[in-house]
């Protein structure tokens, strides 16, 4: 298990190197394509400049992967293009294609648990409350800063930074976008906090009382 474990982050990167490729080979609007696949592009070299001293989880490692997939399946076709999100706003008659709701869910719940690793790890504390708390607002502050993000894209490329914001004319888009990563923060934490915690004890040994 150990052994398979070892492999399993190489496998994961490479993995995601691949769908990056991929992803990048005409997309629908090659700006847009730069800017939603762009935290994959920072992550991946953080991840490979931090792999040593300070190995993630297995658990949060294959989250990021999933997450990965999902920025880059929206940069490729543009959030508002992607036919997973068309086929669901057809089979529902939806006024429009959810799939971007589903990539704010996302970054509420994966980096919550990221978040999480990191405060246990690096800081004095433990599963309660407190961690619980300052999780979430790590999370919610990440997501303003993301909407901050595309403010300044919109006012940098106006109508060109359309693709991006991917609000469809939803004049909500900004209060829904924060309110599914709270909701994925919560989430998250709620299910796997602890399968997370048995990860880290064979990780680093951190103390889950």
């Amino acid at each position: 298990m150990n052994r398979i474990l070892r492999h399993e982050n190489p496998l994961l990167v490479a993995l995601a190197l691949m769908a990056l490729v991929a992803s990048g080979i005409a997309p629908y609007d090659r700006l847009t394509w730069w800017m939603e696949t762009l935290p994959v592009m920072l992550g991946l070299a953080l991840l490979f400049a931090t792999h040593r001293r300070f190995p993630l989880t297995p658990l949060v490692c294959r989250l990021l992967f999933v997450h990965s997939l999902i920025l880059m399946l929206g940069g490729h076709y543009t959030y508002a293009r992607v036919p997973l999100g068309l086929w669901v706003q057809d089979a529902f008659d939806l006024a429009r294609n959810h799939y971007d709701r589903l990539g704010h869910l996302a970054q509420g719940f994966i980096p919550a648990m990221l978040t999480r690793e990191i405060l246990l790890r690096q800081t004095p504390l433990k599963p309660g409350g407190w961690l619980f708390f300052l999780t979430t607002s790590v999370v919610l502050a990440f997501s303003a800063c993301y909407e901050f993000t595309e403010w300044g894209a919109a006012l940098a490329m106006g109508g060109d930074a359309d693709a991006f914001l991917a609000t469809q004319g939803d004049v909500w888009d900004t209060q829904w976008d924060m309110f599914l990563a709270l909701i994925g923060a919560l989430v998250a934490q709620l299910l796997l906090s602890r399968r997370h915690d048995r990860a880290l004890a064979r990780l680093v040994g951190v103390d889950r009382a």
